[in-house]
C-alpha cells in the first residue's frame, strides 16, 4: 500500500493481511500519515525478491540503462526497522544477470516510445525500481529520479562525460553517444545518520573525521545533512542538520573491496557524543551470492544429481541456473524441472554454419544466465578455441579415468582400455577445458579399485558414482570464499600477545645492570659495560622454535635439516639487530631416545652453526616417556651474539629509504599450523608430487620433502 505523492522515500506500507491491508488505506488517507502525498492510495500485488533500481539516461526516443544499484531501506542492519530514504548501496548488483539487464532496458525503452507516442516525450534520468520474482523482472515504480544512495554508487563507474551525456539527451542525440561504464569496477555507499534517524534525532553535532578521508582517491564522502557553523571561539565545524548527514562512497576493483574501502573510511567519522548510527551489512548478501552454474549435456547427465542436491542443501555455495543441450531430447534437460529458477535450452547444431558459430550460441546463452562456471556432464562435442579462450579456467570438464592416462577416449572405451592395459586401479578426473583435448589442468580426481573379473560396464558404474562427488569439490574450489587464517588453523595471535603482556611484570623483577628485561624485541640485548665487562660491546640473546614444522619432518622421516631451520630461527633474531651470531645452544626432548634420529638433529643444528658462523657449544638432550609419545620430539635453541654500541637495528628509518626486498627460498619456519591446514583442505598428501616444485632427472620432489 503506498502513497501516491512525494514521502520522502517512506510512504510505503507492507501489510500481510486483509485486515492490515484496510489499516495501512485508512492511515494513509484517512490519519493522513504522510500528508497530501497520500491523497491518492496505490494498492499492488505483493512480490517477493530482490530488488533493484535501474536507472536510465532518456533523450525521449532513446533509453540507455546504467548499471543497476541495490540500496537498503531499513534502518537498522537484517533489514529490521523502520523504512527510511536509503542507508546505503552498491553497484553493479550482482543479482541483475547480463539477461536481466537486457529484459529491464527493453522495458524503459517500451516506456520512452510509448510516451512519445503520447506526445509526453521524456527527457531525463528515468528511474525504475524492479522486483526480481521467480516468475521474472517486475517495474514495481517508475520516478523521477537521479538521486541518492543509488547515484552515489552509479556515477562513479561511468567513464563518458556527464555533460555529454546530459547534452546528448537535451538535443534527441543519445543513440550517437557510446555511454561507457568502468569494468572490473564496483561502488559501494554506507550512510552514516544520526541516531534515532528515522524518528526523532539531534542536530547540530560536530562531525569529527573528515579530513582525513579526503587522501584517497578511491573514496568520496557525499555530504546531505550537514552545514557548516563557526562557534563562539571562532573555530569553523561541519555539522550534523538533518537525519541522512553522510555518505561515504568506496570504488574497488570488487565489491568486496569498494566494500573495505567504505567501512574503513566511516570508522574514522564520528559526530561528537558518539551520536552517529550506520548499518553494518550493506551488500552482505552480494558479497555472500552464491557461484552460478551453467550446464552443457548431451546424455543423461547422472553426475549431476549430487550436484543439484549439494547446491540444494547448501554443501556448497552455488546454484545450477542453466542447462544447455545439443540433443533436443536428452535426459539431461529434464533436469532443469528439479531445480528452482533453472533455464534448460535445446541449440540445433543445424541452425549454424560453422563450430564457432554454434559455440557462440551456447556462450550467449551462459553469459545472459550471469554464469561464472560451466560443467561439461556427457557433453559429446568437442569445444571451439573461442570458446575454450573466453570460458578460460571457468569451463571444467569430467573424464572417466585418471588422466593423462586414456586422454582421448569416451564412455565404455574408456574403461575398457584401463582393463586391457592390467591396472589396479582407475577413476574419474575433473579437468579445465582447454584447446588440448583431455589436456586442460587437472582439478580434482577420485580413484576406485579394479577388482578381478571387473568388466567395462561394472567399472563404468564404479567410477559414475565417483563423477559427482569430484564435481561437488571441484565446484567449492571456485565458490567465494573468505580467506584462510591463522585462527582458522588453531593458532591465536590474540593469546599469544596476551601472554606476552601478561608476563612482562615477572621478567621486570629480573632486570640487572647491563639488561633491562624489556620483551617484545627480537633479541634480548645486555650491556657488558653496564655489568662492568667492558666499554664497547653489547650482547644479544634470542630463543626460539620451528614450532609444527617438526610435524612434517616427523612424518617424512626427513630430520637431517629440521635443525638447520632450528639455528636460523634464532641466529636471525641477533642478525636483524645487527648482532654477530657467537654461540648457540639445543634443547632436544623425546619420549624414546633414538640415536640415529637424535644425531640426524643435531647434523642440522651444526650445519646451520657452520652457515651462520657461531659455534655449538652445547645443549640439553631429556629422555621423558611420560611426556612424550615414543616416535615424537621437540626442538628449542638459544644464541648469544654481540653488537657494537651504536650500531644496534634499526636506525633512523624514515619516508623516502630505499627499501630493498630479498626475495625467499622457499616457506621457512613460520606459519606451518596454516601451512599443513592447506595442505589438508587441498586434499593433499606429504607424499604426493609437489605442485609448486619441478621435475629433477624425471622426478618430481613430494611435498614433503619440498617444505
Amino acid at each position: 500500500v503506498k502513497a501516491s505523492g512525494l514521502a520522502a522515500g517512506k510512504g510505503v506500507l507492507l501489510p500481510t493481511t486483509r485486515e492490515e491491508t484496510v489499516e495501512a488505506v485508512h492511515a494513509i488517507m484517512g490519519d493522513k500519515a504522510f500528508g497530501s502525498a497520500g491523497d491518492t492510495c496505490v494498492i499492488e500485488s505483493y512480490l517477493v525478491g530482490p530488488e533493484a533500481s535501474c536507472l536510465a539516461f532518456c533523450d525521449g526516443k532513446t533509453a540507455k540503462l546504467m548499471p543497476a544499484a541495490q540500496d537498503h531501506k531499513r534502518a537498522l542492519d537484517n533489514d529490521e526497522g523502520l523504512n527510511t530514504g536509503g542507508m546505503g548501496a552498491y553497484a553493479p548488483a550482482p543479482c541483475v544477470t547480463p539477461k536481466l539487464q537486457e529484459q529491464i532496458l527493453g522495458f524503459c525503452q517500451k516506456t520512452v516510445e510509448e510516451m512519445a507516442k503520447a506526445g509526453m516525450p521524456y527527457v531525463g534520468v528515468l528511474y525504475a525500481g524492479v522486483m526480481l520474482t521467480p516468475d521474472g523482472p517486475y517495474i514495481l515504480e517508475y520516478n523521477c529520479r537521479f538521486g541518492d544512495p543509488e547515484t552515489q554508487v552509479v556515477l562513479p563507474l561511468l567513464e563518458t562525460d556527464l555533460y555529454e551525456i546530459f547534452v546528448a539527451c537535451c538535443t534527441g542525440n543519445l543513440s550517437k553517444v557510446d555511454v561507457r561504464f568502468k569494468d572490473n569496477t564496483s561502488a559501494a555507499t554506507v550512510v552514516c545518520a544520526a541516531k534515532g534517524y528515522p524518528e526523532t534525532y539531534n542536530k547540530g553535532m560536530v562531525i569529527t573525521g573528515l579530513a582525513e578521508c579526503q587522501q584517497d582517491d578511491s573514496i568520496t564522502v557525499y555530504h546531505a545533512g550537514t552545514k557548516v557553523v563557526k562557534n563562539d571561539d571562532g573555530i569553523t565545524n561541519v555539522c550534523c542538520s538533518g537525519g541522512r548527514v553522510l555518505a561515504v562512497t568506496g570504488i574497488g576493483t570488487n565489491l568486496s573491496d569498494a566494500l573495505k574501502k567504505a567501512y574503513s573510511t566511516v570508522k574514522k567519522i564520528d559526530f561528537e557524543g558518539s551520536q552517529m548510527h550506520y548499518r553494518t551489512d550493506i551488500a552482505k548478501g552480494a558479497v555472500q551470492r552464491k557461484l552460478r552454474i551453467g550446464v552443457l549435456g548431451s546424455t543423461r547427465g547422472t553426475a549431476l544429481t549430487p550436484v543439484i542436491d549439494a547446491c540444494s542443501s547448501g554443501k556448497i555455495n552455488a546454484e545450477i541456473v542453466c542447462i544447455v543441450s545439443n540433443r533436443s531430447k536428452a535426459p539431461i534437460l529434464e533436469k532443469a524441472s528439479l531445480i528452482p529458477n533453472c533455464f534448460s535450452q535445446f541449440v540445433s547444431a543445424k541452425s549454424s554454419a560453422t563450430q564457432e558459430e554454434y559455440d557462440a550460441e551456447c556462450s550467449s546463452i551462459m553469459l545472459s544466465c550471469g554464469v561464472d562456471l560451466i560443467l561439461c556432464v556427457g557433453y559429446m562435442r568437442i569445444l571451439s578455441k573461442k570458446f575454450t579462450d573466453l570460458w578460460h579456467g571457468k569451463c571444467l570438464n569430467v573424464h572417466p579415468s585418471l588422466l593423462p592416462l586414456h586422454a582421448g577416449g569416451m564412455d565404455l572405451a574408456v574403461h575398457q582400455s584401463v582393463l586391457d592395459a592390467g591396472e589396479k586401479q582407475s577413476g574419474c578426473t575433473i579437468h579445465e577445458v582447454t584447446q588440448i583435448v583431455d589436456g586442460g589442468p587437472i582439478v580434482v580426481q577420485k580413484v576406485v579399485k579394479v577388482d578381478d573379473g571387473e568388466t567395462a560396464e561394472s567399472l563404468k558404474v564404479k567410477v559414475q558414482k565417483e563423477e559427482g562427488a569430484a564435481f561437488i569439490e571441484a565446484i567449492s574450489k571456485y565458490t567465494p570464499k573468505t580467506s584462510l587464517t591463522y585462527a582458522d588453523a588453531g593458532v591465536s595471535i590474540e593469546s599469544g600477545n596476551e601472554l606476552v603482556e601478561r608476563i612482562k611484570p615477572y621478567c621486570k623483577k629480573t632486570s640487572r645492570p647491563g639488561c633491562d628485561a624489556q620483551l617484545g624485541g627480537f633479541g634480548g640485548l645486555f650491556d657488558l659495560s653496564a655489568a662492568g665487562y667492558g666499554n664497547d660491546a653489547i650482547l644479544i640473546g634470542a630463543t626460539d622454535g620451528v614450532g609444527t614444522k617438526l610435524r612434517i619432518a616427523q612424518a617424512v622421516q626427513k630430520h637431517d635439516t629440521i635443525g638447520i631451520d632450528l639455528v636460523a630461527m634464532c641466529v636471525n633474531d641477533l642478525i636483524v639487530a645487527g648482532g654477530e651470531p657467537l654461540f648457540f645452544l639445543d634443547y632436544y626432548a623425546t619420549g624414546k631416545l633414538t640415536i640415529e634420529v637424535a644425531s640426524e638433529v643435531v647434523k642440522g643444528i651444526a650445519d646451520g652453526c657452520v652457515q651462520s658462523g657461531c659455534g655449538l657449544i652445547g645443549g640439553e638432550t631429556a629422555e621423558m616417556p611420560s611426556m612424550y609419545s615414543p616416535d615424537k620430539y621437540d626442538l628449542a635453541g638459544f644464541s648469544v651474539g654481540a653488537v657494537k654500541r651504536g650500531c644496534i637495528l634499526p636506525q633512523n628509518v624514515s619516508a623516502g629509504d630505499v627499501l630493498l626486498a630479498i626475495s625467499s627460498s622457499g616457506i621457512h619456519s613460520n606459519g606451518f599450523s596454516l601451512v599443513r591446514k592447506l595442505i589438508e583442505k587441498a586434499g593433499l598428501s606429504y607424499f604426493d608430487p609437489c605442485p609448486w616444485e619441478k621435475e629433477v632427472n624425471g622426478k618430481c620432489p613430494t611435498i614433503g620433502e619440498s617444505l
